[in-house]
């Protein structure tokens, strides 16, 4: 038998919100040395910790997620900048409870659940096809929202048939 790898990177599309951050946090960079240099020079401090939280913030703006599906085993990473990676979160799909494109009647009963804990690991992009997934971990139930491929569904699909829903 052979083993299933597979390996997905979703690009996150910047949403508005990203946008409004950057350029408040550009305008109060602005706004502190026009301060300081016309009216209190200490001010010019307050600048420099402006740009270097500018220097920090920002590559967090441009988002990657990787996929990596090994054998039933589904690890999520964070690329910010394509630099920094960051591991986000790792599934067992013998631990899950359901799978199913997002807004599929199938899971109303988990979306009613104000306890779930709530992951979004998707574009952002409604034009692009997500699925949510119920999975048990040591915390409680998670719905996460994947953008997955027709090879990691079949695989899931085999793997537990009756929790995986296509309608």
């Amino acid at each position: 038998m052979s083993d299933a790898y597979r390996e997905i990177m979703v690009k996150r599309t910047p949403q508005m919100k990203d946008y409004v951050i950057k350029g408040l946090m550009i305008f109060a960079a602005a706004l502190l040395t026009a301060a300081g240099v016309l009216f209190f020079p200490p001010l010019l401090l307050g600048t420099l910790i402006m740009i270097a939280v500018c220097y920090f913030v920002f590559p967090g703006f441009d988002l990657e997620y990787e996929y990596l599906y090994v054998n039933g085993e589904l690890d999520i990473d964070k690329i910010m900048s394509k630099k920094k990676r960051k591991a986000c979160a790792g599934y067992n799909m013998e631990n899950l409870e359901m799978l199913a494109p997002t807004g599929s009647h199938a899971l109303d009963e988990y979306q009613k659940n104000k306890s779930i804990t709530r992951k979004d690991f998707t574009s952002m992009n409604p034009e692009v096809p997500s699925y949510t997934m119920v999975i048990m971990k040591e915390k409680g139930l998670e719905m996460v929202k994947l953008e997955l491929d027709e090879a990691v569904l079949g695989d899931i699909r085999r793997i537990a048939p009756r929790k995986v829903s296509m309608i």
